[in-house]
């Protein structure tokens, strides 16, 4: 739970030194509380006090951090249950597994491919996330070769998917400095992998039979002074179980501060058939792992999970915006239709899309509405005929045409006539959905 500053006040030294930037050691706390100063602006705070407070303040999920450099994976530090309540700040790691078995050229194939697995909707990259190389041989040797040829070929970060404590040094040997998530630490296997993980320096997954388990074995691990941990829940084909599990380490973590699971989880898709894994990685996305590991990765089976995570990381307080200016689709002169629509990224881009699709060059006005969408622009009052008259005088736009008309959505039908009154432009209403866009720029556009 959340320290209050009464609570954080209690480890200070009291002495009221403002050597911090507050007056007061209580004002100091209350600013720690509200997270706007950082315990390191005291210079008199005792060692014990800083762990206490350290320890005690600490994130109910930790924050694990996958890969080294420009390229990384960041998974956990979540605060609530439901985005609407707050926010999710950290997205789903979707990472492609590949098999040890592959020769090195189909191994190099594979990298580069998801590597370059790049999508772009509304306005925002969408890609791929890690790879997950598994030692599906048995080797040692075959496994670390592998390893070496994936990470050859990309900077994504990596998953090294092992059993075999002697597999798992081999690949290390070559890639650590990568800081790859080591895959998993069992029962069996907990003491090899934790010293393993910190030797190099790695986080490191912990995979066990029921949570129980997992939290027992991470309680050891913490002991090791090995921290850095992802829950790996078995997915044993059973989604709803395995679904079930991720909703009760989020909520243990979150509502009972149980800090034994209080760690970022991921899972593997079980299933073999591709169609049935887009489904089980969007639902996986959907309830919380903080890493999915599929198997296929041709464009339609990995847009859908990528589209999935971007509906639900995406900020509902905070829609995608564009930037409100005059855009220009195709090659434009001044005989081009001039529309008029919202600065919320999925309205624009559906909208430009359509134009796009129609052939027949236009200017858009994309007017800033903080990001709603047309109707609900209007009917909230952030899209008014006082508005579009300004756009209109101050955007450049009469500059740009020869003819003075302005196609507006149909679903503002109602601001036509006094938009027409205040502007001078002729006001066309166009289509009320950006379906009907071609045919209305190519039957009813006239300059």
């Amino acid at each position: 739970m959340a320290l209050t500053a009464l609570d954080i006040y209690k480890h200070l030294p009291k002495t009221n030194c403002k050597e911090c930037g507050s007056p007061t050691c209580l004002a100091f706390a209350m600013q720690l509380a509200a997270k706007k100063s950082t315990l390191s602006d005291c210079p008199y705070v005792t060692d014990e006090a800083a762990a206490t407070l350290d320890s005690a303040s600490a994130p109910p999920i930790r924050l694990i951090t996958i890969g080294d450099g420009g390229r990384k994976i960041e998974i956990g530090n979540e605060t609530v249950l439901f985005r609407h309540d707050e926010s999710f700040y950290h997205p789903t790691a979707v990472v492609v597994q590949v098999s040890d078995e592959l020769d090195q050229a189909g191994l190099a194939a594979c990298a580069e491919k998801i590597d370059k697995c790049e999508f772009e909707r509304v306005g925002t990259k969408l890609t791929v996330d890690g790879i997950a190389v598994t030692n599906d041989s048995g080797s040692a040797e075959k496994f670390a070769a592998a390893v070496k040829a994936v990470s050859s070929k990309s900077e994504l970060p990596l998953l090294l998917v092992s059993a075999s404590e002697e597999a798992q040094r081999a690949a290390l040997a070559l890639v650590s400095g990568k800081k790859p998530l080591i895959c998993s630490a069992t029962v069996d296997n907990h003491e090899a992998f934790g010293a393993i993980a910190k030797e190099f320096s790695c986080p490191l997954a912990v995979e066990g039979d029921s949570l129980e388990v997992i939290a027992d074995l991470t309680q050891k691990l913490v002991a090791m002074s090995v921290e850095d941990l992802v829950l790996n829940l078995k997915n044993d084909g059973n989604l709803g179980n395995t679904v079930q599990e991720q909703t009760q380490v989020r909520r243990y973590a979150l509502k009972k501060n149980f800090r034994p699971l209080g760690y970022p989880t991921m899972a593997f898709t079980s299933t073999d058939d591709p169609y049935q894994e887009v489904a089980e990685a969007a639902s996986l996305i959907a309830k919380y792992s903080g890493i999915v590991v599929v198997k296929g990765f041709e464009p339609w089976q990995i847009m859908p999970a990528l589209t999935v995570r971007q509906n639900i990381y995406t900020d509902p307080r905070k829609p995608i915006q564009v930037e409100a200016k005059v855009y220009e689709v195709g090659a434009v002169d001044d005989k081009s239709p001039v529309m008029l629509t919202t600065n919320f990224s999925l309205t624009y881009y559906t909208v430009e899309g359509e134009v796009e699709a129609s052939r027949v060059p236009a200017y858009i006005i994309v007017i800033d509405t903080e990001g709603t969408s047309v109707l609900t622009a209007w009917a909230s009052d952030k899209l008014t005929v006082d508005d579009v008259v300004e756009v209109l005088k101050n955007s450049g736009i009469a500059d740009k045409v020869a003819h003075k008309k302005i196609i507006i959505p149909g679903y503002v039908a109602v601001m036509s006539a006094k938009l027409e009154d205040e502007s001078g432009w002729e006001v066309m209403v166009g289509p009320r959905e950006a379906s009907g866009i071609p045919k209305y720029l190519k039957t009813a556009w006239s300059a």
